[in-house]
């Protein structure tokens, strides 16, 4: 052969081992395969859910959606809609699923309206229990449910019920991130009052929502500032909108009123941003935590004897409290232990 004769030329400098390019290796591999994310929507009719999905991620997942009226509404019960796009953005593919759910709250009996998306989210996680026990692990889809968008109305004064009801009910298996919809409909005092009161309500209840990572010592200081940023905005105050306005010679995404603009992107109106950069951020973390702490919940409680609740609940206790007390390193979206991605 030809390059038979040839000398190997190390390309490297002298007393450079080489092993310092393995994340270059690993990110490689990560952005062949492609990621996976699994977003759900909770909260009632009308509050922009659908409308805000699309702006997140700069598509119409919802083209051709029936609205029911009051009539069938009446006797209507939770459905669990679940969308899937593949989103590709300088060539890092996103396989994305939207799970909605359609009639939270709407019907007159809301006692036990979310016992459908408890059960929806345990069957996600029985099929990848399932597929982890089998003999493929190789091409295993993760369908498990990462985050979870709560949407709060903004015209109660806090928490409802069955907001209280239905985090209590679903904290120990996936992240929930509240969110205040259509803060264009509050001024800013109000929005700051609601966040506090409805900090304060969770915090009475008990409930664990998600909580952003502590920076490492080491990162930049503008990343910190971000990060600290995120964490007093929470829970996020957003707007949507799918138009497109003309202000001042700039086209915005926002909503027009007698007395002017409000603009979905602009992070002096609402936190829209905020949670996009969150989302996408964290998006590696959040997965991690559904892993390594939701999963193994629901994993003990399967593999554990009938005989042994007060002993699993004490481990999906100190999961938690190990979880959201310890500090944690925050992730990129591109990490080192790639995500699958199934074509």
């Amino acid at each position: 052969m030809a390059t038979e004769g040839r000398s190997f030329s190390n390309p490297e400098t002298p007393g450079y081992v080489g092993f310092a390019n393995l994340p270059n290796q690993v990110h490689r591999k990560s952005v062949k395969k492609g990621f996976e994310f699994t977003l759900m929507v909770v909260g009632e009719s009308g509050l922009g859910k659908s409308t805000l999905v699309n702006n997140l991620f700069l598509t119409d997942l919802y083209p051709e959606r029936h609205i029911p009226n009051a009539i069938d509404k009446i006797k209507q019960t939770v459905k669990i809609d679940a969308s899937s796009v593949e989103i590709e953005e300088r060539g890092v593919k996103l396989r994305l699923t939207v799970v909605d759910t359609p009639g939270f709250g709407d019907s007159i009996n809301t006692g036990e309206c979310y016992a459908s998306i408890l059960q929806y989210i345990d069957e996600q996680f029985e099929r990848y229990l399932n597929d982890e026990s089998g003999l493929n692990r190789r091409n295993i889809t993760d369908n498990r449910v990462h985050a979870c968008f709560y949407f709060i109305s903004p015209a109660g004064h806090g928490l409802k019920p069955l907001d209280i009801a239905f985090m209590k009910a679903v904290h120990y298996k996936v992240n929930i991130v509240p969110v205040i919809a259509k803060a264009d409909t509050l001024t800013k005092q109000e929005v700051h009052k609601l966040k506090k009161k409805i900090l304060e309500e969770i915090r009475a209840n008990g409930i664990n929502i998600y909580t952003l990572p502590d920076c490492d010592d080491d990162e930049d200081e503008e990343f910190k500032l971000q990060c600290d940023q995120l964490k007093t905005a929470m829970p996020f105050a957003v707007v949507g909108s799918n138009q497109i306005i003309e202000v001042k010679g700039r086209k915005v995404r926002g909503r027009m009123y007698p007395w002017g603009v409000v603009e979905v992107e602009n992070p002096e109106h609402c936190d829209f941003i905020k949670l996009r950069t969150m989302l996408i951020t964290h998006m590696q973390d959040l997965q991690e935590v559904t892993h390594e702490v939701h999963y193994e919940n629901f994993r003990s409680d399967r593999l554990s004897g009938p005989g042994e609740v007060d002993e699993r609940d004490s481990g999906r206790k100190q999961r938690l409290s190990i979880r959201f007390n310890l500090t944690r390193s925050s992730h990129n979206l591109i990490a080192l232990v790639p995500t699958r991605f199934s074509t």
